[in-house]
């Protein structure tokens, strides 16, 4: 272009989102987790007092987290590993939310029944 020599690049970032040369959205599902938990850790405070009822946590996790998490999601082309790890992201925020640990034994589902979050699925 104009004698300008373009260098080839594996991934490069267009209107936000970050295309990579084998069709992978690895590195732009990285940034809407990033950002997901730095909310979490700006709610903190609520999202983790055990002074304030669940409800409540559940809409702040609703109208902040979440949405934070999911931004763009429906453009991405997910595959199931990737789903998977925003799933695992999401459960541990809502682990913690609850106060529970590995060790109290619940099965996810329950947990997302209690807090009202609904499952992440591939469309």
């Amino acid at each position: 272009m104009g004698g300008v020599v373009i260098p080839r690049v594996d991934k490069f970032k267009y209107l936000g989102s970050i295309i990579e040369e084998r069709g992978d959205i690895h590195a732009d599902i990285n940034q809407p987790i990033r950002v997901a938990w730095q909310k979490w850790k700006n709610a903190l405070g609520v999202l983790c007092d055990k002074k304030i009822p669940l409800r409540l946590k559940e809409k702040v996790y609703h109208m902040v987290v979440r949405p934070a998490l999911l931004y763009r999601a429906e453009c991405w082309p997910v595959k199931k590993t990737q789903t998977q790890r925003l799933m695992v992201v999401e459960m541990k925020m809502i682990w913690w939310m609850c106060s529970y640990t590995r060790l109290d034994r619940f099965r996810n589902v329950v947990i997302r029944e209690k807090v009202g979050v609904a499952l992440l699925k591939k469309s």
